[in-house]
């Protein structure tokens, strides 16, 4: 039975969690909460880094990306930032989806699964 390390726990999630060669980010949000879609993508992948950087992988080993917008017609703020920090030749699959997140100025939440 492999090991599951769990990194930055918190009272209801862990914000990144290793099992075998698979690391999986929980949904992220950024902390500046009044700056726009765009802003809000560049801090959340900055921050995605990092805890891909914890469990000893990066942005080039992304097999998967989950992206919730509060509002579908900033999708093309998003895919700005997103497009500027994805690794060209080893994108992850993705989808991209409308919903009500969990306040009213969350603009962007973003969930990854990579492979170490």
């Amino acid at each position: 039975m492999s090991s599951i390390k769990r990194h930055i726990s918190g009272p209801v999630h862990s914000r990144v969690v290793e099992h075998g060669e698979l690391v999986f980010c929980a949904g992220t949000t950024a902390d500046n909460r009044a700056a726009s879609c765009k802003a809000q993508t560049e801090e959340i992948l900055k921050k995605i880094d990092t805890f891909l950087a914890l469990a000893g992988t990066d942005k080039s080993r992304l097999l998967s990306a989950t992206i919730w917008l509060a509002d579908i017609n900033e999708k093309e703020q998003m895919d700005a930032a997103w497009k500027a920090w994805v690794d060209p030749d080893n994108k992850p699959a993705r989808a991209c989806v409308e919903s009500r997140l969990g306040t009213p100025d969350t603009r962007v939440e973003i969930m990854v699964t990579a492979a170490k």
